[in-house]
């Protein structure tokens, strides 16, 4: 087995670059079409899914050669992604994409030089696993990013490439099958590894995606995911023979278990909401030990996926299919998946995309039910692959070294930063900001992060309002900026709206730890509005929080304005701020003015002040205080300084 390192990392770098390239891929996609909120041909660019059948008729010819041009252009595009702007990542993530995807099919019969018989199967579900530990190192590395994706550990991305290079030669890459005649089970073994790789991508890949559908324990979910994906190489190298041990009725119930389980853990945390204009609003406080019971079965199941991957492959190595064989397999797999993240992005932006987005409202749990169910059904309709391992080995040194790093790097970065330390004892004021994020990106369509980071810790707010912060899923690549920004200021945080509820988003940063957490859901027609709530207490006084971001027609709008008065009426101080997307002059925005006192036109009554005139009708981004509150010093920056496409917001608010 010592042999088989090589052949492990080749698959466990292929199955990192494609999580990475594919996620990539969507996000920059999605991002350009964000900027006007529309489905364009943009979206074309998800046929790169399909390009590895380009290459097919020349599998025959030069396969070596094929290899060698696949790993070229899958170490320059995938190394050039974190310095790329948004419109050249489509291409070079779709590149990336193509090349990965190519050489997994390439590499079905590789072997370490002089291994006498080649175990792809074993070798890639082994490097599924460790690219899963890889994947989940860099993103806690990068506190909610993939620290390999920014400019800062873009030098990771060179440095695996330049390890599969290196490890490619170590490979005997084994000879494209002669006969042209059709094999049975191809077809649905390469439609299986598509579902497994879009599956690992869209959520286990990234943890804070799990933690922020269920407001699940951030670093008990990612010490799962990673212990038993690392654990399960260290098991299967010792004993390669115990997987024999799973019949193939056993592997379709662990399969059956996983599917159930994780479409409960997403139906535990869905909302009803209220259906009508009349209907009282939804109120969603922290969820129940019987709600985070799922979650906890699907994290102790999901290393089922390795098993399946596993025969998968060993399915196709032994049908030895001819490169014809491949392309129904590559078409199936790569339109389901794409039929897959549409369906995905539409849960979430149903208002927009009509008339093929609506029948999606609120079904965040079918993509994940679709991939799970399918890869059950697969599993079930196909023959199970004897193995030839009979025994273990005794492991290397450098495996246990290895994985403990892995492990140990991801806990410690797992856990909480310190928070910053504030004295309320004698505070008499605080400075909030409200910052409409756009996703972390700017007026051009171009990420952000840094430039948003460092504007807010310039202004120090002691209470921060994120819109448009709803970015741990696949259509933002899994990007979790809330928790970037609060692990970067060392503030509380409270999510909001978790990713299956379809919002905007609406986060709130403390310096004070924010009690009495919940998430109000109010009627709409557009997209959900659900406004973030929470108290803080300072010097005494205990102050009431509300982070908004309503859309939709004059009558979703009204009802919001009215439930937030209904709902804040009894609470002796009240700050509401966020993206209103209400005019002075718009009835909802009256009703709002009539009861609670405006941050900026209280200081400005002609709504032109410290420089900055606003207005005009852009003015949409408000600080409502209650009347026993004061305001000064209340400013605005302007797109492009703000680093997004609003204007940040923020102002000092003190009381006697």
């Amino acid at each position: 087995m010592k042999k088989s390192f090589p052949v492990i990392f080749v698959f466990a770098i292929l199955f990192l670059f494609f999580v990475q390239s594919a996620g990539t891929l969507v996000e920059s996609i999605y991002i350009m079409d964000l900027m006007n909120t529309s489905l364009d041909e943009k979206a074309a660019g998800v046929l790169f899914f399909f390009s590895p059948i380009l290459l097919i008729p020349f599998y025959k010819k030069f396969p070596r050669g094929l290899v060698w041009f696949t790993f070229a252009l899958t170490f320059l595009t995938r190394g050039a992604l974190p310095y790329l702007k948004t419109s050249q990542q489509v291409l070079a993530s779709g590149a990336a994409t193509f090349a990965v995807l190519s050489l997994f099919l390439l590499l079905l019969n590789a072997k370490a030089r002089e291994e006498d018989r080649a175990q792809t199967g074993l070798w890639a579900s082994l490097g599924l696993a460790l690219a899963l530990g890889l994947s989940v190192f860099l993103r806690t590395t990068g506190l909610g990013l993939d620290y390999s994706l920014i400019p800062a550990g873009g030098w990771v991305g060179w440095a695996l490439g330049l390890c599969l290079g290196l490890l490619l030669l170590q490979l005997d890459f084994g000879n494209a099958p002669a006969s042209t005649e059709k094999k049975s089970g191809v077809t649905s073994s390469i439609l299986g590894l598509f579902l497994v790789l879009a599956l690992v991508w869209f959520s286990f890949s990234a943890p804070s995606v799990i933690a922020r559908w269920t407001e699940g324990n951030y670093t008990l979910i990612v010490v799962l995911i990673s212990l038993l994906s690392l654990g399960w190489i260290l098991l299967s190298l010792l004993r390669p023979t115990w997987l024999d041990r799973v019949t193939p009725r056993g592997l379709i119930l662990w399969n059956a278990l996983l599917t159930l389980s994780l479409t409960a853990t997403i139906l535990a945390h869905r909302v009803p909401f209220p259906p009508t204009p009349d209907s009282p609003p939804v109120v969603v406080t922290s969820p129940t030990f019987a709600a985070q019971i799922p979650l906890y079965l699907t994290l102790l199941l999901f290393p089922v996926l390795f098993l399946d991957l596993r025969l998968f492959f060993d399915r196709l190595r032994l049908a030895a299919p001819s490169p014809r064989d491949l392309v129904p397999g590559i078409l199936l797999g790569g339109f389901i998946v794409i039929l897959l993240i549409f369906a995905h992005i539409f849960t979430n932006v149903w208002g927009y995309v009509e008339p093929v987005s609506p029948p999606f409202r609120n079904q965040f749990w079918l993509p994940y039910f679709a991939l799970t169910g399918l890869i059950t059904l697969i599993v079930w309709r196909g023959k199970k692959v004897e193995s030839s391992i009979t025994k273990g080995v005794s492991l290397h040194w450098v495996w246990a070294v290895l994985l403990g790093a892995i492990f140990v790097g991801t806990v410690i970065r797992a856990l909480p930063a310190p928070r910053v330390q504030v004295d309320a004892a004698k505070r008499t004021s605080l400075v909030v900001m409200t910052f409409n994020t756009q996703q972390s990106n700017d007026d051009f369509g171009e990420k952000s992060f840094e430039e948003q980071l460092a504007l807010i810790r310039k202004v120090s707010p002691d209470i921060l309002a994120l819109q448009e912060s709803d970015s741990a899923r696949i259509s933002l690549n899994n990007n979790d900026y809330v928790r970037y920004f609060a692990e970067n200021l060392g503030y509380y945080s409270y999510y909001g709206p978790t990713t299956g509820t379809g919002t905007y988003g609406t986060a709130i940063l403390s310096k004070y730890p924010l009690l009495n957490t919940r998430t109000v859901f109010t009627f709409s027609d557009k997209d959900e509005i659900g406004a973030a709530e929470a108290e803080i207490e300072v010097n005494g006084i205990r102050i009431s929080l509300y982070n908004v971001h309503p859309d939709g027609s004059d009558t979703a709008m009204l009802v919001f304005a009215k439930s937030l008065l209904a709902r804040s009426k009894d609470k002796p101080y009240v700050i509401a701020l966020g993206d209103f997307n209400l005019r002075d002059y718009e009835e909802a925005y009256q009703l709002i003015d009539s009861v609670y006192v405006n941050a900026w036109t209280s200081v400005y009554p002609s709504e032109i002040g410290a420089g900055v005139d606003m207005s005009g009708e852009n003015r949409i981004d408000h600080i409502f205080v209650s009347p026993n509150l004061g305001v000064r010093n209340p400013f605005y920056i302007l797109p492009p300084e703000s680093a997004t496409d609003h204007p940040v917001h923020w102002t000092e608010i003190f009381w006697e």
